[in-house]
């Protein structure tokens, strides 16, 4: 059932970092170079209010010093890479591996 679980997140972290490529596309088109907008920006933008619930519950649960060394820092990565990884991440987690003598193997 947990595999289940991550299978699914793996999915929708998979389709959200699909969703941030085509945008980071098409904004590179429209300006004939790559651009990469940082998920803080689209974050900020998006939903602020969010985005500084986020930030005092991090401060509060790990200290703010937390917030501003690695919560900010990642969250200036673009939006595809950090829900690739994400992606991945609950992929590799909720991974069934074959067992290597079958069904009635060790």
């Amino acid at each position: 059932m947990i595999r289940l679980v991550f299978r699914v997140f793996s999915v929708l972290f998979l389709a959200q970092a699909v969703i941030f490529a085509i945008l980071d596309g098409a904004r590179s088109v429209g300006a004939s170079q790559l651009v990469f907008r940082p998920l803080l920006a689209m974050w900020e933008r998006n939903a602020p209010e969010s985005l500084m619930d986020f930030e005092t519950w991090i401060s509060q649960q790990f200290g703010a010093d937390i917030w501003n060394r690695f919560v900010v820092p990642a969250l200036e990565q673009p939006g595809w890479l950090i829900f690739g990884i994400l992606a991945l991440a609950a992929y590799l987690i909720g991974y069934k591996r074959e067992r290597p003598f079958g069904r009635f193997g060790i």
